[in-house]
């Protein structure tokens, strides 16, 4: 392997790693703020509702109900806690690694980089046995604002070059996206008369 190669599989694993580590500090995060902010929610809600009648409606109530129903499919996660947080700190770890690593290989001057590929594989090891495969819903989403807009990540862009529109915006917001945009538009001209 050359040296152009082994660089570019270096951040390709950076990416994965990187990326992998901000969704389990994203389902950490989901797991441990949003019941308690739920809950803070719906106490000045319900507080304010006894003062002002336009808070006692049926929408309202209906839309707590769901948030409701939201903390309790985050109650299931919350006996795995500890694991996200000490996978998610084991990643960063790996991550910090591997930009090592990179740096590394970019500043040697040899023609020899079986060292190099055999510490590559050895954090890539590491990265799949302190993964968690199963994530918290919308924690795909969380992990793309923490990875691209918190994350110090030159050192791959330098060898991925990442696109907005196509690296930076989760598929499946596009696809929710796409889904309103058309719903919208079925509704807007089934309600126009002509």
């Amino acid at each position: 392997m050359n040296k152009k190669l082994l660089l570019r599989s270096i951040a390709e694993t950076g990416y994965n790693v990187g990326f992998g580590g901000r969704k389990h500090w994203a389902t950490y995060d989901i797991i441990e703020k949003i019941p308690g902010l739920i809950g803070f929610i719906s106490t000045a809600v319900g507080i304010f509702s006894l003062v002002e009648e336009s808070l006692s409606n049926k929408l309202l109530s209906a839309g707590f109900s769901v948030l409701g129903i939201v903390a309790l499919y985050i109650s299931f996660y919350e006996r795995d806690k500890e694991r996200y947080y000490i996978g998610a700190n084991k990643l960063t770890q790996i991550y910090n690694s591997l930009r090592d690593l990179y740096r590394s290989v970019q500043s040697y001057d040899g023609t020899n980089f079986d060292s190099f590929l055999s510490e590559l594989h050895r954090l890539e090891a590491e990265y799949y046995s302190a993964s968690i495969s199963k994530q918290i819903l919308f924690s795909d989403w969380y992990a793309h604002i923490k990875f691209f807009g918190q994350y110090q990540i030159d050192w791959i862009n330098e060898e991925l070059n990442f696109n907005f529109f196509k690296d930076k915006i989760p598929f499946s917001f596009k696809l929710w996206c796409g889904a309103f945009l058309i719903f919208g538009a079925i509704h807007i001209l089934k309600n126009i008369t002509f």
